[in-house]
């Protein structure tokens, strides 16, 4: 199966969601929550992603997490995660109550293209305080792919992972679970790399790049927004259309993509220091608002 076929079922089957000109919707991916051991890159920027997801759902945002959101890699369950960053996923719980979240699978979290791992794992927890099981993410549906559609220009926007293009972590992905498992969480708490990662081999994130924009150049120039990288990407209007929102465990900051007047911006939230020696969580604006109709194909 190559990575055209892959592609091409994902948008096939996504997930068809409308939006407007009033519609906002911001992007993150490659969140990595783990279990807050030395290994859990997400740790170092939970308060930023917290302050930053607080920000987004008072402000009448949708949330789309576009794959890797938890690392079931490293983890043998949700559970450890949960307990972990219990206040990241009630947060998160606020958009889903909502209809506001909007999910998509990744290849660390890949377990959760399986409906029924989802409802097991992912419906209820276990709330000690009270001594019985209460609601989490109640039919939570993920997709492979999501494609947001204009509801008057019918400008199509096609959001996946971005693993389809990387045949090693779609195919063999339990392969390379059990590798990280076994192998490289220890070597990572040493600082050691995991050669596999796209995210951490260049030559192999050049490659998966050029796959996708093969396929966006053969699809009329459609749209497309994914991570798995971790790679912010912001094209110019001119440029082939690939975008992709980054992740949240760069060092000390997570990169989203926001879409907010029918205009798309490439984002950062980090901590900065004020002339006063106080720290403060701030948002950068990194590109854009260039308008998506620019990326219009004629």
């Amino acid at each position: 199966m190559s990575s055209k076929t892959r592609l091409d079922r994902a948008y096939r089957n996504a997930h068809r969601i409308a939006f407007d000109d009033n519609s906002k919707i911001i992007l993150f991916s490659d969140c990595h929550r783990g279990d807050n051991s030395f290994a859990d890159d997400f740790a170092n920027n939970r308060n930023i992603y917290i302050h930053a997801l607080k920000h987004y759902y008072n402000e009448g945002f949708n949330y789309c997490e576009l794959g890797d959101g938890d690392e079931l890699w490293e983890n043998l369950s949700f559970d450890a995660i949960l307990d972990a960053h219990k206040n990241v996923y009630l947060l998160m719980k606020q958009f889903h109550d909502a209809g506001r979240l909007h999910m998509v699978w990744g290849n660390h979290d890949m377990v959760y293209r399986n409906p029924d791992y989802v409802e097991k794992h992912l419906s209820t927890y276990f709330d000690p305080k009270i001594g019985e099981d209460v609601e989490l993410f109640c039919d939570l549906k993920y997709h492979e792919g999501i494609v947001l559609t204009h509801a008057t220009s019918g400008q199509e926007l096609f959001l996946c992972h971005g693993h389809q293009a990387d045949w090693w972590n779609y195919l063999f992905w339990k392969w390379s679970r059990f590798l990280v498992r076994i192998l490289w969480k220890p070597l990572n708490v040493m600082g050691i790399a995991d050669p596999t990662s796209p995210a951490k081999n260049y030559k192999e994130l050049i490659k998966i790049e050029r796959r996708i924009k093969k396929w966006i150049v053969d699809n009329n120039n459609l749209i497309t927004i994914a991570g798995h990288t971790h790679r912010p990407r912001f094209p110019e209007p001119k440029d082939i259309p690939f975008f992709n929102d980054g992740s949240c465990v760069h060092p000390r900051s997570i990169t989203g993509l926001e879409i907010e007047n029918a205009s798309i911006s490439l984002i950062k939230w980090e901590i900065a220091t004020t002339d006063d020696g106080t720290l403060r969580i701030v948002r950068v604006l990194l590109e854009g608002p260039t308008p998506l109709i620019d990326y219009k194909t004629e």
